[in-house]
């Protein structure tokens, strides 16, 4: 397993590996890394940058079962699917502004980030893990009560995709199995959310592959794969992190 990390160094993008608490520095970029270069940065010190560069995020509603049942809805036929822009793209450790235009409450939301690695369209299920890159961590903020404000017209767009409000990182893992991964969110300290993977109605090979034949996925690409139970409200000040046992931890402060 690799731990591909993407940081400002000398004004410059760079991608490099986790190595203990440093990351060593390669040349080129994610998806065409040169050799080791044999710089390294401390942990500590990097300035983080989103580990990819999607041109789209493809977020899920309504993909675990205890959530499901918990909330009294019904299984999906197919994935429920909404977009979050690029000026929303967030990096680990940068804040999450609170939107000026929005008075409401505002959510997270920790979800395990699939990484596209090769274009893919169409593809089936047994094909889409040849076009994964890896897993990173994703807290996909939403402003819950936007949502549903107008009862003509629910405003996904908005509610999702403010300004910061798609967070993901640290890094993305490569080699890695997301069946046996958990997600947990903890908020000023305090786990709010705990659940596995295995509890998705639609399995990661699953979500690439369904997508997949709607719109074509390119490298870079992100596939957030909906949250569960857990969810609440964050007040200005508040920090969160989403961690994923071999991916990391996501670490962002809210205003």
């Amino acid at each position: 397993m690799t731990l591909w990390a993407r940081i400002e160094h000398d004004d410059r993008a760079r991608v490099g590996v986790v190595a203990g608490e440093t990351i060593a520095l390669h040349e080129g970029t994610l998806f065409a890394p040169g050799a080791a270069t044999g710089e390294r940065v401390a942990l500590a010190e990097a300035r983080w940058l989103t580990p990819c560069e999607p041109t789209k995020m493809v977020a899920l509603w309504n993909n675990f079962h205890a959530a499901a049942a918990k909330n009294g809805w019904a299984i999906p036929a197919e994935p429920l699917t909404f977009v979050k822009t690029p000026n929303a793209f967030n990096a680990h450790e940068r804040p999450i502004p609170v939107p000026a235009s929005n008075d409401g409450r505002v959510a997270y939301e920790g979800e395990l980030g699939i990484v596209i690695g090769r274009t893919c369209s169409g593809v089936s299920v047994e094909e889409a893990a040849g076009h994964v890159f890896g897993y990173t961590c994703v807290n996909d903020v939403t402003a819950m009560e936007l949502l549903n404000r107008d009862p003509a017209f629910p405003q996904w767009t908005r509610a999702k995709n403010f300004d910061g409000f798609g967070v993901f990182g640290p890094v993305i893992a490569t080699g890695l199995d997301p069946a046996g991964l958990v997600v947990r969110t903890l908020v000023n300290g305090r786990e709010r959310q705990n659940y596995p993977v295995a509890d998705m109605i639609f399995s990661p090979a699953h979500l690439v592959s369904l997508i997949s034949r709607d719109m074509t996925l390119v490298p870079g690409d992100v596939i957030a794969c909906g949250t569960s139970l857990g969810v609440l409200p964050m007040k200005p000040g508040t920090v969160v992190e989403v961690a994923i046992d071999g991916i990391g931890v996501l670490r962002n402060r809210y205003g």
